[in-house]
């Protein structure tokens, strides 16, 4: 940790004038009494500064913290070690903390013997998504009879990200895209041909050639082969953020419910080897082609962590899309707007090959006066497949986010715990 700055600061300007006055009146008047009071107050001042002085040269503060990105609902700890290299003890030290983190309150009181250190643990959960600072830190401390004032003002700082969290939901069929359907592909299969491997349920957009009627017979309902060796279609996510179209404030609004939904699609689809991009534009313009993997994920969390509401519509985010959509792109839509005026922006994707899912947020569940009426129904005409996304999905008590930094216990038929379910990172990271 680098070096603190120091500054020393007197409290009380009555003292040095009371040591001034007893000193001129000794000289005008030698009084046994005048000498008594200048030597108790002369010898206080010197004792407060030297204290107060070694303090200044012996104090120190570290500061760690276990995870360097964090989800909403985690659990965020820091450790922090007051050390003391001299013999004369802090009897109080004030830890003032200036993180930026929406409350997050770690600023404490305490103290320090002389050649000994304080050790402390601190945990707070991430409330809100974003990026902020931890850090920097002061430290106030001072001499037992208050005359001066002690501050160390520490620089490090660190910043952490704390991203959407991602949640359970419920069954949300992404219709395919491409031509030859949706499949998984085999790692060196004997033949390149187009082989079952499974069935699934129908969704709007799959071809009817790909039926399987035996297994639609015995379930009464439409079910589709996948293939071996087959296209699978990227999907690409249009995230909805115009300001307009938004209902509601902070955690409870569309918006913030938007941007979960779509961290949590991206990782359900990224978790299942799809290659998965996001669109959007909030206050400023968000462009991941889809990819695979796990740096794909940071990425579009990172995004979706810093994005806020802006003006541009979803209509115009999706006419300027179209052109650099493939023909083999499953396009998932995550939408408020309840007018249904972007639907015709549809028509040149669907002619591309993309194969669009919509999410639409009831704006009536989050209080909003608008309703969706009719857009389902003009979607369905269509063969778009649309689901009504009410406020209670991300309140259902299985719904509960965030795992970095979350400890789970398991207790034994003896009684004893064991934790099933630790933290990934548990190195500590000084602040710097």
């Amino acid at each position: 940790m680098n070096l603190p700055e120091r500054r020393l600061k007197l409290n009380n300007r009555l003292l040095p004038w009371l040591v001034g006055v007893l000193v001129v009146m000794q000289l005008i008047a030698p009084y046994k009494g005048w000498m008594i009071l200048l030597v108790g107050l002369g010898s206080v001042w010197l004792v407060s500064f030297v204290w107060t002085s070694f303090l200044g040269n012996n104090l120190s503060l570290s500061r760690e913290i276990r995870f360097g990105w964090a989800q909403v609902g985690d659990r965020l700890e820091e450790r922090f070690t007051l050390a003391n290299s001299g013999p004369i003890p802090a009897l109080w030290v004030e830890v003032i903390d200036h993180s930026t983190m929406p409350d997050y309150r770690v600023s404490r009181v305490t103290g320090v013997a002389g050649l000994s250190r304080n050790r402390w643990h601190t945990q707070r959960v991430c409330t809100q998504r974003g990026t902020f600072m931890l850090g920097p830190t002061t430290l106030q401390t001072g001499d037992p009879f208050g005359f001066y004032k002690l501050t160390l003002d520490y620089p490090a700082a660190i910043p952490l990200t704390v991203t959407p969290p991602v949640v359970p939901l419920p069954a949300i069929e992404v219709s395919p895209g491409g031509r030859a359907g949706e499949g998984r592909s085999r790692p060196d299969p004997f033949e390149r041909t187009v082989s079952v491997n499974g069935v699934r349920a129908y969704v709007s957009g799959d071809s009817l050639n790909w039926i399987h009627w035996p297994t639609s017979a015995r379930q009464g309902s439409l079910f589709v082969r996948l293939f071996d060796s087959t296209p699978s279609g990227d999907w690409l996510i249009f995230l909805d953020l115009d300001r307009q179209a938004q209902v509601g404030e902070g955690g409870d609004s569309t918006s913030e419910h938007s941007i979960i939904l779509s961290a949590s699609l991206a990782a359900r689809g990224l978790q299942r080897g799809q290659a998965v991009g996001l669109v959007t534009h909030g206050q400023e313009l968000v462009w991941l082609p889809p990819r695979t993997g796990d740096s794909q994920r940071r990425e579009i969390l990172r995004a979706l962590a810093l994005i806020e509401p802006g003006s541009r519509s979803l209509a115009e985010l999706l006419s300027r899309a179209y052109p650099a959509s493939g023909q083999i792109t499953s396009v998932i839509i995550i939408t408020a707007a309840a007018r249904g005026d972007w639907i015709e922006t549809l028509f040149p994707l669907i002619r591309r090959g993309a194969v669009p899912t919509v999410l639409l947020l009831d704006p009536a569940s989050f209080g909003g006066e608008a309703e969706l009426q009719g857009v389902p129904a003009l979607l369905n005409d269509l063969g778009v497949t649309p689901y009504v996304i009410s406020r209670d999905l991300l309140d259902r008590p299985e719904a509960r986010p965030g795992q970095q930094g979350q400890w789970e216990w398991q207790v034994s038929a003896m009684g004893r715990a064991k934790a099933v379910n630790a933290p990934r990172d548990m190195s500590w990271r000084a602040l710097s």
